[in-house]
């Protein structure tokens, strides 16, 4: 369904503008009207990441007026193969600063509002009330579901994104939009799945070209809710198979099982064990090899190897090699296997001699135990 501007248009177009929209302007759908919409949309995306660095680039080459920026993170090196808002220069950066730098510089007309927090219950329902749309590009379900009920509560719409491997899938939720059809995130997933059960992208990995395209696609579903134009992805989610080449979509209704009232949801860092006890796995041959776990802390402090000492991959592919010892067996440990791969090939590369991983990672252990 159609849906009218989410936001009126305002002010007139000066000549720079005529000049740096002008392949936009001459869109019928579009125009001039279209375009004073977006430059007095205020715009709110969650997370300067992967699909967060697509987003933001393409909203401000689109003249989107005022754009908030949230994240309390600082750049890494793993994060650039996906993260093209960033720079090598930028690394140890806030990424709200290397990403508000990377808009100005694309579009200095552009108004950029960095929020380096964490969101929390607290903080955020003050946060949504300075802006008209919600684009989520966050990393964990904790914000996720959050972000959501936040929007919900304020009723205003949310463009939210998803990508994993080679997978992705895009969404509009707006749960009071024109007509009575809105829906959720809870209708489409009522609950975030179990601690654990869904692995993060620092553990199953993900392509590059993939946030590019989701992130894209979310860039133009906001264009499209402020502007009033085409058919917004509310009722359905596109689903994007990057190694099929298939783009999909399936189609949500208003759940009539769907809570009434959310509990309170408090973000967090990042998906991961919460759990406060820490369950351990024998391994008899550990004694006569150094145990290297590659996972991330939280993960580590849920599960391990008795004796095992925690450098996360991303540490260690920078270097982070303090107290592993070239000169004996190295069994490096993961949960499923794929980190340590990557980890053992890093050190192989180093002049380390005698290293081998665990096959299956931790989920083997598990499996027979």
């Amino acid at each position: 369904m159609t849906l009218p501007p989410l936001v009126p248009p305002v002010g007139e177009l000066d000549a720079d503008g005529l000049a740096r929209y002008s392949r936009q302007l001459i869109l019928g759908e579009v125009g001039v009207t279209g375009q004073r919409s977006l430059a007095a949309a205020r715009v709110l995306v969650i997370g300067a990441g992967g699909l967060g660095s697509p987003v933001l680039l393409y909203l401000a080459a689109a003249g989107v007026g005022t754009i908030g920026v949230v994240d309390f993170d600082r750049v890494e090196k793993s994060n650039l193969h996906r993260q093209v808002i960033h720079s090598d220069g930028d690394v140890g950066r806030p990424k709200v600063d290397s990403a508000a730098d990377a808009v100005a510089a694309l579009n200095p007309t552009v108004t950029v509002r960095r929020h380096d927090l964490r969101l929390t219950s607290d903080t955020i329902d003050e946060l949504l009330a300075d802006y008209d749309l919600v684009l989520d590009g966050a990393d964990n379900f904790p914000t996720r579901y959050l972000v959501n009920d936040a929007c919900v509560s304020a009723g205003k719409p949310l463009v939210w994104g998803s990508v994993l491997g080679f997978a992705a899938q895009v969404a509009v939720f707006w749960d009071a939009a024109p007509g009575g059809e809105g829906v959720q995130l809870r209708d489409v997933f009522p609950e975030p799945p179990a601690a654990g059960t869904v692995p993060s992208c620092a553990e199953a990995g993900v392509v590059g070209a993939l946030c590019a395209q989701a992130g894209s696609v979310m860039a133009m579903e906001a264009i499209k809710l402020i502007t009033g134009i085409g058919r917004p992805l509310l009722g359905r989610v596109l689903v994007i198979d990057a190694l099929a080449g298939r783009w999909d979509q399936a189609e949500v209704r208003r759940s009539s099982s769907r809570p009434t009232t959310s509990a309170p949801a408090t973000a967090a860092p990042a998906c991961g064990p919460t759990s406060s006890a820490t369950e351990e796995f024998d391994l008899p041959e550990a004694g006569t090899m150094f145990l290297l776990d590659v996972r991330g802390p939280d993960e580590f402090a849920a599960q391990r190897v008795p004796g095992s000492v925690n450098i996360p991959l991303p540490a260690l592919l920078e270097g982070a090699l303090d107290g592993v010892p070239n000169g004996e067996p190295i069994l490096v440990i993961c949960r499923s296997g794929q980190r340590a791969e990557v980890a053992a090939a890093s050190l192989e590369a180093r002049g380390y001699r005698d290293v081998r991983v665990l096959a299956g990672g931790l989920l083997a252990l598990a499996d027979l135990s």
